[in-house]
């Protein structure tokens, strides 16, 4: 049986990282084998790219940008996502292709075209299941980067953004969802953390089941694990 590749996307401050952690515990706690990864930094040469691309001290051009985006989600995606789902497994991802789309291609500027080209080479046609886009107004979303920033002083690049281009980020997002409801849906995060992860549950629960990779109250059996650097 294949596997089931779902993707978290949203701006900064979404909450999608936590919405992540929490649907991996409870698909852990139904016997689910969950593999949990994320772009950049799904591999350990991920890892590297991820340390130089948000270091907010670095001084990245545009196009270098995109360019490091793309190789780190070839590396991810034939040395850790075609491997999972050929195994069967529920993949997670915290961002993968549309990240490049609304933050190079509407963030940056660059073009549809250019981006569309670039991400078919990095990926090779692998796109995602479902994608849970996670979604809250931009005054929301900077005051939860700022008490990010807060805790740890040293943010990243993408944090440091204005709000103009955290707007056409988000906008793209919602672009995206509405040009591909099938693939998409929209869950607005701007109430409680448990809510959002009720939502998260309703939509996931009744799509892995129609897929054969889950049964509801199934007792917990294989605990999920995370993504080894390879």
């Amino acid at each position: 049986m294949a596997g089931t590749f779902i993707t978290f996307e949203g701006i900064d401050g979404s909450g999608k990282s936590t919405q992540l952690r929490l649907l991996t515990n409870f698909l852990s706690s139904q016997g689910c084998e969950v593999l949990v990864t994320r772009e950049p930094g799904g591999t350990s040469v991920g890892l590297r790219l991820r340390a130089a691309l948000l270091d907010a001290q670095e001084q990245v051009d545009p196009l270098a940008e995109l360019l490091v985006f793309a190789a780190d989600r070839a590396q991810h995606v034939r040395r850790v996502l075609r491997p999972a789902l050929a195994a069967g497994q529920i993949v997670l991802s915290d961002r993968y292709a549309d990240a490049t789309r609304a933050y190079q291609g509407a963030g940056r500027g660059f073009s549809a075209k250019l981006i569309s080209e670039i991400i078919q080479l990095a990926t090779e046609g692998l796109t995602p299941d479902l994608t849970l886009l996670f979604d809250l107004p931009i005054i929301e979303s900077a005051v939860r980067t700022r008490r990010r920033l807060e805790a740890k002083p040293q943010g990243d690049r993408l944090d440091l953004e204005d709000a103009e281009f955290h707007n056409r980020v988000r906008e793209a997002y919602l672009g995206m969802a509405e040009r591909e409801p099938d693939r998409f849906r929209i869950i607005t995060t701007n109430g409680p953390v448990e809510e959002t992860h009720e939502r998260v549950k309703e939509i996931v629960v009744p799509f892995l089941e129609a897929r054969g990779q889950i049964v509801s109250r199934k007792p917990a059996a294989v605990g999920s694990r995370q993504t080894q650097p390879l």
